[in-house]
């Protein structure tokens, strides 16, 4: 009796543990919103290394309400009412619990300069860091999100942000808003289709208050792209951008290319030798005020298309296609931004056209 009752009890817990739902939120105080107490301050700078409500700091690490700051600074906090700054060699850790060790994990957060310098913030996990050079402005209310992934060697996993202290002002540093984490699931490949992920519904973890696109690292910083299935194989991040806060062709994503002739994505697909396929795609804008004369060009096994379309950034979409034999068993598949586009009226934020509901299918 006593072993079927403890056969019982093992059952019903690794059903329970199956059933939990993989991470997908902010960590622990991750929107920074529970400071330390009064008396671990001295004006904005935090005193004590256990000061910050679950986090450890190191070195010259501010507490920041935005908003004007002493100085003629503006500290702009889009997600919340409060944030860190970073000083020079400065740093704020969290060891992040229940993981799945061998799971891929996303980091979305909050970012941006507080000077105009080249300043540089450092995302760690134990054996893999990424120098992410923040002084390049997407978004000119300083809302810039960026995602990073990392694959976990164990249950606790600890995570560091770094202010390598490149700058020469003491008083500039990044300022960090929201962290949030995601699990990145295994991909299946849809039914009728080569591509997997191709409407992009897999990405990482999106705030709900607030959004201006989540920037996705090209590959030489981030080697497990938090967009499964796909590289972002150029100098400047694309932008992730959902459907509560923008206008997507279709599903609950789409890739906008932010960076110009210097942003690309691209995925390797199975194909057979010989055989002929067809690529589609759309294309269109955001409706967020990105405007002029928009190009996309695609590229599979030898053929290229070049897809032109003129945008009065108002939400407007095209689908286009291209045939191609594949010379090889496995097709590289790429887009590519020729153009450098701004908002019509805020010549200071980056945009671009966007892709979504990208398909390839043998032709008969």
């Amino acid at each position: 009796m006593a072993y079927f009752l403890a056969l019982f009890i093992l059952c019903n817990t690794l059903a329970f543990a199956k059933e939990a739902p993989p991470l997908d939120g902010l960590l622990p105080n991750g929107d920074f919103e529970v400071g330390p107490k009064p008396a671990h301050l001295n004006k904005t700078v935090i005193i004590g290394k256990y000061s910050l409500p679950k986090w450890v700091i190191s070195g010259l690490v501010e507490y920041i309400h935005g908003g004007p700051q002493p100085g003629g600074f503006y500290f702009a906090v889009p997600r919340g009412a409060h944030a860190v700054k970073l000083g020079n060699e400065a740093s704020v850790t969290q060891y992040v619990r229940n993981l799945q060790p061998g799971a891929t994990y996303s980091l979305t957060f909050g970012a941006t300069r507080t000077c105009a310098q080249d300043e540089v913030l450092r995302v760690a996990v134990p054996g893999l860091y990424s120098d992410l050079p923040i002084q390049t402005l997407y978004s000119t209310d300083g809302g810039d999100t960026y995602a990073w992934s990392f694959r976990a060697n164990s249950s606790v996993v600890k995570v560091t942000f770094h202010n390598p202290g490149m700058q020469e002002d003491p008083t500039c540093g990044p300022l960090l808003d929201s962290i949030a984490i995601k699990e990145r699931l295994p991909l299946k490949l849809t039914p009728g289709n080569l591509v997997k992920n191709g409407g992009f519904e897999t990405g990482p973890h999106v705030f709900k208050n607030y959004s201006t696109g989540i920037l996705i690292l090209p590959m030489r910083q981030d080697l497990c792209s938090p967009i499964p299935g796909w590289i972002v194989e150029s100098l400047k991040p694309v932008k992730y951008i959902d459907s509560k806060h923008f206008n997507v062709p279709s599903g609950l994503a789409a890739i906008e290319f932010v960076g110009g002739r210097e942003t690309a994505i691209a995925q390797v697909i199975r194909t057979v030798e010989k055989k002929w396929y067809e690529l589609t795609f759309t294309v269109g804008d955001a409706n967020n005020g990105c405007h002029g004369t928009m190009t996309v060009e695609a590229f599979a096994g030898r053929k290229r298309a070049s897809v032109q379309f003129t945008s009065q950034g108002k939400g407007w979409f095209k689908n286009a296609n291209l045939r191609f034999e594949a010379v090889s068993n496995r097709t590289r598949i790429r887009f590519w931004n020729p153009f450098y586009h701004t908002k019509m009226y805020d010549f200071g934020h980056m945009c671009g056209p966007v892709i979504d509901n990208v398909k390839v299918v043998p032709v008969a």
